[in-house]
């Protein structure tokens, strides 16, 4: 039996690999000669990195950049083997994670940060940039971003905003004079995960303002400030991109990003899965089992799991997704090539020993899935 395992990482709790390993060792307690080929995935988000180091033989790095609150922030980025690409992921500058949950506040936190790790790959001379957008902790609409590339947001006195989401309210006039030249001659790659636009219903702030702390009153003064920023930056730059798929992603920093760089959006699972040849590694497998923190209604907006789904349905393979949990709208990712859902969870747990204990849950619960293939097997047979 030949059993690929490619999840996403447990957010916060365990890594993609981690995750990997716990799923082959609950594999082979069941089935001790099945062959387990181990691929660590990502969508755009955490883990995006190592994961596209790993696959290419590149190396990581480190540089200190300004954190979504203005704190210092040692953010992890790498460079591909070959040495012509940087990898760069916003949620090691700019991430939910690193705000304290009693800090939490989309109307002031930037991703500058990102803008940083940008700068220092092009002072490294690398002009092919990976970025991948997925687990922020801004809602800017990535005029964080700019402002560490060159770019300036001012009110109708012309004075500089504040940084955040809030303050692109009073948005009057966008100076582009001072932007760094050097993208002119850059390839920009944005690994997203997600194919929200930029406002309305499905925008940055409706869907993904609450969980960073967003009340309803300020979900609805972070659409409106966005909508402002829209239009500014489509009359400035000549680029109406606000309703395209993914601008809204990571708090509309995919916006910014189309905004003020010559950017290109595409599926972050699909870079990554490129990266790895994992097309040619699943032809010959029996099962993929792939899985992620949280599977819920936005899982079937293009995130990691869906994405190892689409390759291996081409090739007939069945594919069963382990989460952390299982939220609304799980059920609709059945639809998107994924043949069954399980958590890792066995028992009433508060989330804090889930995550815990993330590595143990995912070992138990693939021993158990593994055994039902077994009681599958019989039946069949």
């Amino acid at each position: 039996m030949r059993i690929i395992v490619a999840p996403d990482s447990f957010k916060g709790s365990v890594s993609a690999l981690g995750v990997a390993e716990a799923m082959e060792r609950g594999i082979h307690a069941v089935f001790p000669e099945a062959e387990v080929i181990k691929v660590p995935i990502a969508d755009g988000g955490e883990g995006t990195v190592e994961a596209l180091v790993a696959a290419t033989g590149g190396r990581l790095q480190r540089t200190e950049v300004r954190g979504p609150l203005g704190q210092p922030v040692g953010a992890q980025w790498g460079v591909s083997g070959d040495g012509t690409t940087a990898f760069i992921e916003m949620a090691s500058a700019s991430g939910l994670p690193l705000v304290p949950k009693e800090r939490r506040d989309p109307r002031i936190a930037s991703t500058f940060g990102t803008g940083e790790l940008m700068k220092a790959a092009l002072d490294a001379g690398l002009r092919k940039l990976v970025v991948g957008i997925g687990g922020s902790a801004t809602n800017d609409g990535g005029t964080g971003m700019a402002r560490a590339l060159g770019v300036r947001f001012l009110d109708a006195e012309g004075r500089d905003l504040p940084e955040g989401g809030a303050a692109l309210a009073r948005l009057a006039r966008i100076d582009l004079s001072k932007l760094d030249s050097r993208l002119a001659d850059a390839a920009i790659l944005v690994a997203c995960d997600v194919d929200n636009p930029l406002c309305g219903p499905r925008g940055a702030s409706a869907v993904y303002g609450p969980q960073k702390g967003a009340t309803p009153e300020v979900v609805n003064e972070l659409d409106a400030a966005l909508a402002v920023l829209a239009g500014v930056a489509t009359t400035t730059t000549g680029r109406d991109i606000a309703r395209s798929p993914g601008a809204g992603a990571a708090g509309g920093l995919g916006a910014g990003l189309l905004f003020f760089t010559p950017a290109s959006l595409r599926p972050g699972v699909a870079i990554v899965l490129e990266t790895t040849g994992f097309d040619v590694l699943v032809q010959d497998a029996d099962l993929v089992i792939t899985g992620e923190g949280r599977t819920d209604f936005q899982t079937a907006m293009g995130k990691a799991p869906v994405g190892v789904a689409g390759v291996a349905r081409r090739h007939g393979v069945p594919v069963i997704c382990l989460s952390g949990g299982l939220g609304e709208g799980a059920d609709d990712v059945l639809a998107h090539g994924i043949d069954a859902l399980a958590s890792t969870v066995p028992q009433p747990m508060t989330l804090e020993a889930c995550m815990a204990q993330g590595a143990d849950l995912v070992e138990a619960a693939t021993a158990r899935m593994c055994r039902l293939l077994n009681v599958g097997r019989s039946l069949g047979s």
